[in-house]
Parts: structure tokens; sequence; C-alpha cells
């Protein structure tokens, strides 16, 4: 979609102590855009959302969202986490849990009841939700817990959507369902998309950016310019291959920095 940038990142950089965690990142974010942000545990993709959130100070450079600087609970950038279990023992409803995307940042009483109440009843229908929203989170499947906080994230109408690990711990199914639900928003509404993962495959087709994080340094391009054997071996500055067959692409032979199990990862992981 054409249009000035939504996000615009500017010789970025963050660092712990003596430790540059990433730097020199320059990267602008364009409405209805799709970014996969990938690389090992540790290499600072999550680090990266937190300051796109205002959670985390720079250490050089400038994040604007629009033409300001982020902040933190800027209504424009919409949320999504990690999928995590509610217990079974808690009352709030799932419609309580998407009101909180709504009122959840006033203090005092929610204004304007009604209107509240329709909205959410909008945002619910829009993810599939009116067969279990008003029932206690704690007995919904993972994959509805998830749809829910896509709504969340959807009600202040974001121009940006923040997701971390979005699909983590569903089935296939649910991940296709949450991964479509967050196409349709950037396609319908024009919402450019950050889109943290260790596996890039269920949403490859979606994608149009690839921000690798390894070793300190990274790399942006698309999927194609992305992740190629050439591109990442000088990443990561050790032999890597990349496999491409029909189930997805992989990423063979990562050094023991990036490892997770056995070296034989999905792209991303």
């Amino acid at each position: 979609m054409a249009g000035p940038p939504v996000l615009s990142v500017r010789d970025a950089a963050v660092g712990f102590g003596e430790r540059m965690l990433w730097s020199g990142l320059d990267l602008d974010v364009a409405p209805g855009e799709f970014i996969a942000v990938l690389g090992a545990n540790g290499t600072g993709k999550t680090t990266f959302l937190r300051a796109v959130l205002g959670l985390q100070r720079l250490s050089a450079g400038s994040i604007t969202l629009g033409d300001a600087p982020v902040r933190h609970g800027d209504r424009r950038i919409g949320y999504i986490p990690q999928q995590r279990v509610f217990g079974a023992g808690v009352p709030m409803r799932g419609v309580d849990l998407v009101r909180l995307g709504i009122d959840g940042h006033r203090f005092g009483l929610p204004r304007g009841a009604a209107a509240s109440r329709a909205r959410v009843r909008e945002l619910v229908g829009r993810v599939g939700g009116d067969d279990f929203a008003h029932r206690p989170v704690g007995q919904l499947s993972g994959g509805e817990q998830q749809r829910l906080r896509v709504a969340q994230a959807l009600a202040g109408d974001p121009s940006l959507l923040v997701c971390d690990e979005p699909l983590l711990s569903l089935d296939l199914r649910n991940q296709r369902v949450v991964s479509d639900l967050i196409d349709a928003r950037r396609r319908d509404a024009g919402s450019a998309v950050l889109f943290v993962t260790h596996d890039v495959n269920p949403v490859l087709e979606m994608v149009d950016r690839v921000l690798y994080f390894a070793a300190g340094r990274h790399v942006i391009g698309t999927v194609d310019e992305v992740l190629q054997t050439e591109v990442l071996s000088g990443l990561f500055g050790s032999r890597v291959e990349v496999l491409r067959t029909p189930s997805g692409v992989f990423v063979v032979g990562l050094p023991e920095v990036a490892h997770h199990h056995d070296g034989h990862e999905a792209a991303g992981r």
C-alpha cells in the first residue's frame, strides 16, 4: 500500500553494559507490510519489539511511529503476545479479556459502557468468537484464547500490529486461524505487522520482508533475498545451508550459539 511509513527506525542500537545486542538498524515499515522477525534466542528479536513498544530504551538512534517517537501505551499499536494458558479457575470471561483492549488503559470506571459493549461484540464477531466469548477464559482452548487476544489487539484500531510469537503452542489448525486473522487485518485495514517467530513456515506466504538477527548483526530483505545459504552463512560467519522443500524452508547447520535442539531447525530458529 502507498503512503508514508507507519514505523521508521533510524541507526538504532541496543546494548547492555559492554555487550551490543544489535546496532545500525534502519527500517521503514510501510502500511499493510508484513515483516517476519527471525533469529535464535538471545539475538534481540524480543528486545526489538520492546523498543517498538516503548518498553526498551535505545542505546542510539530513534524509532518513530508516524511522526512521533514511540511510547508505551500508544493506542496506534496493537500487541499480540505468545499464547499463555489461563488457569481453569480464572473467572474472567472472554468478552472481559477483549474489553481490556478498550477500557484497560483508563483509570476509574469505563466510560460509555453501551458503546464499549457494542465494540466488544464487533471485535468478538470479527475473530469468530461468538460461540465461546462469554465463557470463562480458563475453559477455552489455546486457539480460542488467542483469537480473543487478536480481538483485544484490534480494539484501538491500530496502524501497527506487534506480534511476539503468537502461534507458539498452537496446533496447526489454530496457527492457521490466528495467522489468517492477522493477515486479514493488514489486508483490509492496512495495518503493518511485525511478527516475531521461531518458524516462518506457517506465515511464509504472507511475509513481505524478513528482518533476521544473528551474532550482533542483522539483514533485511525479501524471503528469497534473506533465506539463502550464502546470505545466512555471511550473517552467522560460518557455513549454514538453507533447504527448500514442499513443506517449507529449513536452515541446517546453525552455529552452536544459535542451536535450540539438534541443529536442524525451521527457518528462523
